[in-house]
């Protein structure tokens, strides 16, 4: 229960960062962010709607599908990252608190990126394409940084062309940069990494782990100073669900060996027949 409320605490804070970073610095010079957000923030400067309400509008089929296809504990927690991002929207007046659109993408692109980041970590996200990615990367090895970077791109084209300001695209573009050094600095870089368990209880943990919707390979090893025989879990998860890995093997042992690795491309079956 206290890791819990302290997971939604996480996300709450990360809702604020980032509302915060919309109403004081990329809105005031209409300036996007990337994903759902971005389209809201377009949407919403050019019919002078509440950006706040058009966010939640654009998540919210995003999060039925979410929950309907995973049902799982990151998508409740990206729900709660969406209606406090929503609610602190409202109650952040729109200020620009810099009159340089430069330090305002700059610094709105770090305040989106430590929230976004610190919400994976927590095992959420902050709603929009983090759901999609989370939906597609289970059953498919999909170019996801790809396809966000040509939707980012449509965008800020779309930005530049009907505001008639490519100013205001290119910084843009700088603060969506920023944001995603940051998420890849405070989380991981890669969508899908491989995690080496190595444990003294190898069926607890293998029971726990079938219940993702991924493979397990077991291995026996051996230690090479004290040549104790150990077993080694390797399972391929996302960026997603790796929260949720940390949680089983924390619960389960404690004192487990893990290394995490980057993983660059995967062939074959990725997501394991249920």
């Amino acid at each position: 229960m206290k890791r819990t409320v302290g997971e939604i605490l996480v996300i709450i804070l990360g809702a604020l960062l980032i509302s915060s970073s919309f109403n004081l610095l990329l809105i005031p010079h209409q300036l996007l962010s990337g994903g759902v957000s971005g389209i809201a923030m377009l949407v919403g400067y050019f019919t002078d709607w509440n950006i706040g309400i058009l966010y939640f509008i654009f998540n919210l089929p995003l999060i039925v599908w979410g929950l309907l296809v995973i049902g799982r504990r990151f998508v409740v927690l990206s729900v709660v990252s969406v209606i406090f991002t929503t609610w602190f929207m409202q109650l952040v007046p729109v200020v620009q608190v810099t009159s340089d659109a430069i330090l305002g993408a700059v610094f709105g692109g770090v305040l989106i990126g430590l929230g976004t980041g610190i919400s994976l970590r927590a095992g959420g996200s902050t709603g929009g394409f983090d759901i999609v990615g989370s939906i597609i990367t289970r059953k498919h090895d999909f170019p996801l940084g790809t396809f966000l970077f040509v939707l980012n791109g449509v965008v800020i084209i779309a930005l530049g062309y009907f505001k008639d300001n490519w100013d205001l695209a290119l910084y843009s573009m700088l603060s969506m940069y920023i944001t995603g050094k940051l998420v890849d600095t405070i989380h991981i870089r890669y969508v899908k990494v491989t995690a080496f368990i190595v444990t003294h209880r190898q069926q607890e943990m293998l029971d726990e782990l079938v219940r993702l919707p991924r493979g397990v390979t077991v291995m026996e090893t051996e230690g090479g100073y004290t040549k104790s025989k150990h077993c080694m879990l390797m399972t391929v998860t996302t960026r997603y669900e790796l929260a949720e890995l940390k949680r089983i093997v924390r619960e389960t042992d404690p004192k487990a060996f893990v290394n995490v690795v980057e993983t660059a491309a995967v062939w074959g079956e990725f997501r394991r027949n249920l």
